[in-house]
């Protein structure tokens, strides 16, 4: 009996050298070369968004008035909070009589409000617009360029 289990023992492990082996080359990726019949198939062209504004496409002109709508908002506020400052001064003078007695170096603080305190707001107002229409700009340039 021992010589039947010596031989079982030498034919496992003979069989399991094989199938080590075996493993071993199937383990290899295998190379292949795929190639496609259509070499002269026509290549699906990607619009950007930057060609869709440039060939005034439908999508282009929602881009577009996208960017037009925000800097039309943006002026609309602008223009709202100047002429809420502007237009509440005189309110506010005419509420508050005793605003309407001061004086600074001789002259009445309505005067001197309206006439030279308002064009550093205006200024300030223009400042603030210009750099948020740039930066209303610049996102826009970076979803047009995006994509």
């Amino acid at each position: 009996m021992s010589r039947e289990r010596e031989r079982v023992r030498k034919e496992i492990d003979r069989f399991r050298r094989d199938g080590d082996r075996a493993r071993k080359e199937n383990d290899k990726p295998r190379r292949e070369v795929v190639t496609s019949p259509r070499t002269m198939a026509a290549r699906h062209l990607r619009y950007t968004a930057s060609r869709e504004i440039d060939e005034q496409t439908r999508l282009g002109e929602v881009y577009m008035r996208s960017l037009v709508r925000t800097q039309f908002r943006l002026a609309m506020f602008v223009c709202t909070v100047l002429g809420c400052v502007v237009g509440g001064l005189p309110l506010l003078f005419l509420l508050v009589p005793q605003l309407r007695e001061v004086q600074l170096l001789g002259i009445p603080l309505p005067w001197v409000v309206l006439a030279g305190l308002i064009y550093p707001a205006f200024v300030l107002g223009a400042w603030l617009y210009v750099r948020q229409a740039e930066r209303n700009e610049r996102h826009f340039a970076e979803l047009v360029d995006g994509q």
